[in-house]
């Protein structure tokens, strides 16, 4: 889906909020119902504004790396060492990013579910209002499904202006397990009102269907997982691309088959985070051109590459190591004949050359493929604009399904060589080059989940639903070092199973700092 044009009400709303970020709500100043959402046109306009990477931008830009990837032992970093090494404290960066970025998108989502009602009721066409509120019904579920896996317990907000109003800005914490419900009866609103198909890129109660299975699975609710996971599969919509790097790397993918769910970029530098902003810090440096910004900042962990079976085409397509190649990039520099001449017929990722000649030492001596769109159209590589590419940023895709599914039958037992299950599960790895299982257990399951999912900030959220015991067994296992020494977690204590509250909103809201309440009554 390409996002339309925002008008300049959403716009305006996007720049306006109150002073604490889990009750933020745009503002709708010059717009009444009476006056405006009179068509499905106007309605879809405002419910694009959450799917935009704009709302999305300080969660998918290194928040989602920091707690999805570096967190769980999949990536190695320098600059976010603290989610490297669990000494993570409630004034990190990337914490009041992710916290801010979700409570604004449901700020939105709140008044745009309150704005159609009231519309409805006003006498406003069902028909393309109804379906506007459970898109927005999506978006607050998946996002309470991520902050109660992020946080645990949290607030709920459902409307941020009756709050503002009443002058009552002392909200507390709810229990996990009721923001867990609650997430989930808002995906279940989602699934009861969003239309079979729509263009792509918009949700639909497939999306809905599938994310709830995600949940029932966190919640170890296997009956109720296979069932929505098999209603995904069931429905014929969705299939595995050939093309796996390209779903990453490649605008003419954006939207394919096998998304189900996704942010939605444009090329564009302007506003910032129209782009997907996620292309320097994954490129190699010996990537960076005059189009395209590369610095490395997050590479790829070495315990992950342990991790890639012989014959795993997924490692080739997410990682670049020494002897990857690709003859279609051809980076050139000014005044670096060294350079130009190593990468003269096509880029070769080379760990003896030296980097100012074209030479790729990370401290892994491996780089990140997925979101990286190459070095710039000039060179052979899809069009980059500096920081910015257009490729969109995938949140569920139909992989996950087929191993939800297979996970859902094998329901916490020892293995399984259930045929459906192991249909599922053979489908990811054959299109990997794998050779099929005819049975599987659970570490099977997070193998398999780990390599199809690296660098997409799924894994830590899949080692946490293990439980505290086994985390701590998986984190303390892994080697968090670089090539030059290896590095293993003696810290892990069951407090580090959740992300602490940002300080700056507990400050605010000192109820933030309580023992969390029960939502539901």
């Amino acid at each position: 889906m390409k996002i339309k044009p925002l008008y300049t009400l959403v716009l305006t709303a996007m720049l306006s909020s109150c002073s604490k970020d889990f009750i933020d709500r745009p503002s709708l100043s010059g717009t009444t119902t009476g006056n405006y959402y009179n068509n499905a046109d106007e309605v879809r306009a405002a419910t694009s504004t959450l799917y935009s990477g704009l709302p999305w931008r300080n969660y998918e830009s290194r928040a989602q790396d920091a707690i999805g990837d570096v967190m769980s032992g999949n990536m190695f970093t320098y600059t976010d060492v603290e989610y490297l090494n669990f000494t993570v404290s409630s004034a990190s960066e990337r914490i009041g990013a992710s916290w801010g970025a979700f409570y604004k998108i449901i700020g939105y989502a709140n008044v745009m579910i309150k704005t159609f009602e009231e519309k409805k009721a006003a006498g406003g066409g069902a028909a393309y209002l109804d379906p506007a509120i459970a898109e927005c019904h999506f978006i607050r579920g998946m996002l309470y499904f991520y902050i109660a896996r992020t946080w645990g317990a949290a607030p709920i907000i459902t409307d941020p202006g009756a709050t503002a109003l009443s002058g009552n800005f002392n909200i507390p914490r709810y229990i996990q397990k009721d923001v867990l419900r609650f997430a989930l009866e808002e995906l279940q609103l989602a699934e009861t009102g969003l239309p079979e198909s729509d263009v792509p890129g918009r949700v639909t109660k497939y999306a809905a269907k599938g994310m709830m299975a995600k949940l029932y699975l966190y919640n170890k609710d296997y009956a109720n997982a296979k069932a929505k996971a098999e209603e995904v599969i069931n429905s014929g919509k969705y299939n595995l691309v050939t093309d796996y790097s390209g779903m990453f790397t490649k605008m003419s993918m954006n939207n394919n088959a096998e998304s189900i769910f996704s942010i939605q970029h444009q090329l564009a530098q302007d506003p910032w985070g129209t782009g997907n902003i996620k292309n320097p810090d994954r490129g190699a440096g010996a990537l960076r051109t005059s189009e395209a910004d590369a610095w490395e900042m997050y590479v790829p962990s070495l315990d992950l590459l342990k991790e890639y079976e012989f014959g795993d085409l997924r490692r080739q397509w997410s990682v670049m190591e020494h002897g990857w190649t690709n003859p279609n990039w051809k980076p050139q520099r000014v005044n670096a004949p060294k350079y130009n001449a190593f990468m003269a017929n096509g880029f070769k990722y080379d760990t003896l050359q030296p980097t100012a000649d074209g030479g790729s030492l990370s401290p892994t001596r491996a780089n990140i493929i997925k979101y990286f769109a190459g070095p710039g159209k000039s060179f052979g590589g899809d069009p980059v604009l500096g920081q910015n590419s257009g490729n969109n940023v995938v949140l569920l895709r139909y992989a996950d399904i087929l191993l939800i599914y297979a996970e859902a039958v094998l329901a916490g037992g020892t293995s399984t060589s259930d045929a459906k299950a192991l249909d599922a599960l053979n489908k990811v790895r054959s299109r990997a080059g794998l050779s099929p299982k005819t049975a599987f257990t659970q570490n099977d399951i997070m193998h398999e989940r780990r390599v199809e999912f690296a660098f997409e900030g799924d894994y830590w959220y899949d080692i946490q639903r293990q439980g505290y015991a086994k985390a701590k067994a998986m984190i303390e296992k892994q080697n968090r070092g670089t090539v030059t020494g290896a590095t293993y977690i003696t810290n892990f204590t069951e407090d580090k199973m959740y992300l602490p509250i940002p300080s700056g909103e507990i400050v605010q809201d000192p109820e933030l700092g309580k023992d969390p309440v029960p939502y539901y009554k």
